[in-house]
């Protein structure tokens, strides 16, 4: 699975996240590859409603509906994602929340991927029995260097750890990934797929990197 997260970049907003979502749409019919999606919150419907791939939010509160000014509550994304990024390096969550959401998608039916930073909170999360964990050292997000280059040891260990522990739980990894070869490399160290986000946001040709990407499964 090719896991692609939107962030708050400008060239994935409204009518460009839209272009984004049916190109990545596009090369998942072509190739026959699992490829989501994660647009920006205000996007979702836009999105959900013009493409067939899955649609994920990159956030929800973990709060129940009522006097939440401001919040994103699962219920008001779950009409439009079948699945969620939780705790992304750049929105930090207490472990509590984690498991507060964990559970509340599972019981809304929501698919979850709880984002770690380090093998430590991987092994932690995998006890919430998520349906993924996306290892993603946080100095390499958005670098030049995949993680399956830089540290394939902390990919490697992070997958025997977590199966050890939760073998229910399917594990992909991210940060710097951005061709075939960091697929491909990432799927014989053990993960069921990808996370990544400049790799094809910031890309000159969205397509031709996302087709690439798909070369490595």
């Amino acid at each position: 699975m090719i896991v692609v997260n939107f962030k708050a970049c400008v060239e994935s907003l409204g009518k460009k996240g839209l272009t984004l979502a049916k190109i990545c749409e596009k090369v998942a019919q072509e190739s026959k590859k699992e490829i989501v999606v994660c647009p920006q919150t205000p996007d979702l419907c836009l999105v959900s409603k013009e493409v067939s791939i899955p649609v994920f939010s990159q956030h929800i509160d973990p709060v129940d509906p009522g006097s939440r000014t401001g919040h994103i509550t699962l219920e008001s994304v779950r009409s439009y994602a079948t699945g969620t990024l939780i705790n992304h390096s750049e929105k930090r969550m207490k472990i509590a929340d984690i498991e507060y959401l964990v559970k509340k998608c599972r019981n809304f039916g929501l698919t979850s991927i709880v984002c770690t930073n380090n093998i430590e909170v991987s092994m932690a999360c995998s006890l919430l029995t998520p349906d993924y964990i996306a290892i993603e050292p946080p100095e390499l997000i958005g670098g030049d260097i995949s993680v399956t280059s830089a540290s394939p040891e902390i990919v490697e260990d992070s997958v025997k750890k977590i199966k050890k522990i939760n073998p229910r739980v399917k594990v992909l990894c991210g940060a710097g990934v951005k061709t075939g070869k960091d697929v491909k490399k990432a799927l014989e160290l053990g993960t069921e797929g990808v996370l990544l986000a400049s790799g094809v946001v910031k890309a000159e040709d969205p397509e031709k990197a996302l087709r690439d990407l798909v070369s490595g499964i």
